[in-house]
């Protein structure tokens, strides 16, 4: 893997992740408040699939 490769993917989650919040600031704002009241059990899981999901997709397209 190179450097430019690995510019290039955070670009991308930098972009998808700039989506909501550029488009749908209200929503994004309610996400949040709803987020930050979230049980850290829960908020663990949840990092924890997401994880899980982006290894197994790298594994799958790589």
């Amino acid at each position: 893997m190179t450097t430019q490769t690995i510019v290039i993917a955070l670009a991308l989650v930098l972009i998808v992740e700039g989506i909501g919040p550029l488009f749908f600031p209200n929503r994004w704002k309610k996400y949040l408040a709803e987020i930050s009241v979230q049980n850290q059990n829960v908020l663990r899981r949840l990092g924890g699939s997401l994880v899980t999901i982006g290894i197994v997709l790298l594994i799958i397209f790589s």
